[in-house]
C-alpha cells in the first residue's frame, strides 16, 4: 500500500511514536510524507519516506494530487485542532479529496491504530 503520513507540529512526536510502534507493518509499504514529518520518520526511525514539501509550502496539495491520481491508498494525518494553521484551506482540500476518492483517513491516533491494524 501507499501510505501518506502527515502531522501538524504539535502532533509530530505522536506520529513518530505511532510509526515506531508499528515499524514492522510500515516497513512493508511505500511511505509518503510532508517535509518535516517525513524527514523525522527517516531520521528517527530509519524508514524510507518519499518527502514532499512542508504542509504550509504545498505538501498537503502535493499529496492531494497523488490522491486524485489514485496513487495513495491510506492517509494518517495527525491534526492539531486547537491551533490555527495558515494552510487550513489545503488541509480541507485534502480531507475533501479523501472523501471523494474514498481513501481511508485517520486524523487522530486511535483511528490511525485501527487503520494500521488492517495494513
Amino acid at each position: 500500500m501507499k501510505v501518506a503520513l502527515i502531522a501538524h507540529d504539535n502532533k509530530k512526536k505522536q506520529m513518530i511514536e505511532l510509526v515506531n510502534k508499528h515499524k514492522d507493518k510500515f516497513i512493508k509499504h511505500q511511505l509518503f510524507g510532508t517535509g518535516t514529518t517525513g524527514k523525522r520518520i527517516m531520521d528517527e526511525i530509519g524508514l524510507p519516506v518519499h518527502c514532499y514539501k512542508s504542509g504550509p509550502l504545498g505538501g498537503d496539495q502535493e499529496i492531494g494530487a497523488k490522491v486524485s491520481r489514485g496513487e495513495i491508498d491510506m492517509i494518517i494525518f495527525l491534526r492539531d485542532p486547537l491551533t490555527a494553521h495558515p494552510h487550513e484551506p489545503d488541509v480541507s482540500a485534502l480531507l475533501r479529496l479523501s472523501d471523494i476518492y474514498e481513501i481511508p483517513l485517520a486524523t487522530n491516533r486511535k483511528t490511525a491504530e485501527m487503520l494500521i491494524d488492517n495494513l
